[in-house]
């Protein structure tokens, strides 16, 4: 498979979030159930997206948008954190998710260490960070244990449910792969 990642242009935006939620939308109702609520609300896309450092890229597999990313770059420390990684509904289970990952390290060859979060119920997620991309987790966000950065909600969800998050690192300087 053969991934390019074409930065985000403006009039490519609001397919870009669609695309995304429907994403985020389609994890959380095949792990949770049928939802009402929108679990990642376009304000949450749009502070990452107009974050100090922030990058976003669409994945382009044969010709066709297939997935996305946020990333959030600190050419200071080479601390990056990715805000969103998304596979775009339907090419799930491809292999393009780990495909964007690699294209993501490819790109930032510079970083020290890359962060990112998902929920605690996303368990095709932390199986992806964790067995396919290299992460490793090292913080449980629980209500004992509360994210210092958490908002009053997080991706649509009260604070309550949203306080359950596991925290990823990848520290480069030890990856082999």
């Amino acid at each position: 498979m053969k991934l390019t990642l074409v930065p985000l242009k403006v009039e490519n935006i609001a397919m870009f979030k669609r695309d995304m939620q429907e994403a985020f939308q389609y994890g959380y109702e095949t792990e949770c159930g049928s939802s009402d609520e929108l679990i990642l609300p376009e304000k949450d896309i749009d502070d990452s997206l107009n974050a100090n450092g922030a990058e976003a890229y669409q994945a382009i597999v044969n010709g066709e948008v297939s997935g996305g990313t946020v990333i959030t770059v600190d050419n200071e420390t080479y601390h990056n954190h990715l805000d969103f990684l998304f596979v775009k509904v339907g090419c799930q289970g491809t292999g393009v998710g780990q495909a964007l990952w690699k294209a993501i390290e490819n790109l930032h060859p510079e970083t020290k260490v890359w962060e990112t979060c998902t929920p605690y119920f996303e368990k095709r997620n932390i199986h992806f960070y964790v067995n396919k991309c290299g992460f490793h987790i090292v913080e449980f966000y629980n209500p004992l244990h509360r994210d210092p950065n958490m908002p009053e909600t997080v991706g649509g969800m009260a604070a309550d449910e949203g306080d359950y998050f596991f925290r990823f690192e990848k520290n480069m300087n030890r990856t082999l792969q």
